[in-house]
């Protein structure tokens, strides 16, 4: 291995000019392997030109109608995170490039406004600019990989990443109308099938049981249970002042600190007596599904340069990032596709990564895709996932971001390399690989 790395040092020396106005940012340099290190990964890239994550908030999740953030305007929801990030890291709002926010069931234009009113809020500058973006339920690592991008290219050195779904004020609706030609194409035909169903379909087709939803279920709920008890989420939320109308029409003043959908006592026996939703004979319910809910999240990324030169502590470095499309008759597999493929592009093997993030948005999809990739469900949604937490669609990705940096650097030595993936509406999936950001 020592070999090696002298052979590739002294490769880059051929290819480092010897002009002393030359800069030490953007010349190339490599990471060496230490003894008992993950030998295949190598990296040659621009060190200080890296996009790091150096903050990573997020609202509590509530749930839509009738949880703590029913009464809440979706502006008010993304303002606090968006406000954490600056106050948190002292950071000079006017140095920010763009903040792009994931977000899908609100009306784009006025998402757009409500996303500009929260950065006024948030104490941000009219010079700052805010749009959104919206790939279904990876709306918000869509969103982080975008600022992310633009870094990497040059257009600006620090931008945020954020999500944002009030399912409250926004529920899952559709009036409109298709063309004709879905009666002769039958991919077409079935991206019009309903979630539920498609979670039907990859149960029937990869044999995932009833029990088996409902043990998934009962799991989230239990270690999102133990790390709501035990503070591990308090690194990563950002309390919300808000007002909450009760029955009789009266408003009282409320601080929002936890998630109101975890259920500590969960059992398999109360889950087993729900009805299937979707289907007579089918496995998918209330109970094993994500749940419908309010909640915003954001991250802050900017070139290691920047972050060194401001003294900020790395939370992450984001390696890869894919995206996939699959049979629209098989929605929610995705992750299954868009793991191993963001995997391989940041040159590493799904051994590699020591903790997972993956979205629970169907029992059955989930345990799908972990079968299919034969994954350890002890390095997966370790804190529960979003049957518990509940998936606010464009803030999850953003979401599962933070509570994945937030527990790496809890594991320290011990966890290197991350994935955060999700499925995605229109049978597509998202995948991103992120690194500790104190291992370099």
């Amino acid at each position: 291995m020592e070999r090696a790395f002298s052979r590739q040092k002294a490769v880059l020396d051929h290819l480092r000019p010897s002009s002393s106005t030359y800069s030490s940012e953007s010349s190339p340099s490599a990471s060496p392997i230490v003894a008992g290190d993950r030998a295949p990964y190598q990296r040659t890239s621009v060190f200080g030109g890296d996009v790091v994550i150096v903050a990573a908030y997020r609202t509590p999740i509530c749930k839509s109608e009738r949880g703590g953030f029913k009464d809440t305007f979706a502006e008010d929801l993304l303002s606090p995170v968006l406000k954490a990030l600056i106050e948190k890291t002292n950071l000079n709002p006017n140095e920010v490039g763009d903040i792009v926010v994931g977000t899908v069931l609100g009306p784009e234009n006025l998402r757009a406004r409500e996303g500009r009113m929260a950065a006024s809020y948030a104490g941000f500058p009219e010079t700052v600019p805010v749009r959104t973006v919206n790939r279904q339920c990876s709306s918000g690592l869509q969103a982080v990989a975008d600022v992310a991008a633009a870094i990497r290219a040059g257009f600006y050195d620090i931008g945020i990443g954020a999500g944002l779904e009030s399912m409250t004020t926004n529920p899952v609706a559709w009036e409109g109308s298709f063309s004709p030609k879905l009666h002769i194409n039958i991919k077409a035909r079935h991206c019009l099938l309903p979630l539920g169903i498609t979670s039907e379909v990859a149960a029937g087709r990869f044999g995932v049981s009833r029990k088996e939803h409902d043990q998934t279920a009962v799991e989230s709920h239990k270690r999102a249970a133990i790390a709501t008890a035990s503070g591990k989420f308090k690194d990563e939320i950002v309390p919300v002042p808000t007002k909450i109308v009760d029955p009789n029409g009266e408003t009282k003043s409320v601080i929002i600190s936890i998630d109101d959908g975890i259920r500590p006592n969960a059992t398999l026996f109360d889950l087993e007596k729900l009805n299937p939703v979707f289907k007579q004979d089918g496995c998918t319910t209330d109970g094993n599904s994500s749940q419908v809910s309010d909640g915003a999240a954001a991250v802050l990324l900017m070139k290691r340069s920047v972050a060194n030169q401001k003294g900020l502590p790395i939370l992450g470095v984001l390696r890869a990032f894919a995206t996939v499309s699959v049979d629209p008759g098989m929605r929610g597999v995705g992750p299954a596709i868009a793991i191993p493929t963001a995997v391989k592009v940041a040159g590493l093997g799904l051994n590699d990564i020591d903790l997972f993030e993956i979205n629970e948005a169907f029992a059955s999809q989930f345990v799908c895709c972990l079968n299919k990739l034969k994954l350890d469900p002890e390095k997966i949604n370790v804190n529960g996932g979003a049957i518990a937490l509940g998936h606010p669609l464009g803030a999850t990705g953003a979401r599962c971001t933070a509570t994945l940096l937030h527990e790496m650097k809890r594991r320290g030595s011990d966890c290197r390399f991350g994935v955060v993936a999700m499925s995605a509406g229109n049978a597509r999936g998202a995948a991103a690989v992120f690194e500790r950001g104190d291992f370099c």
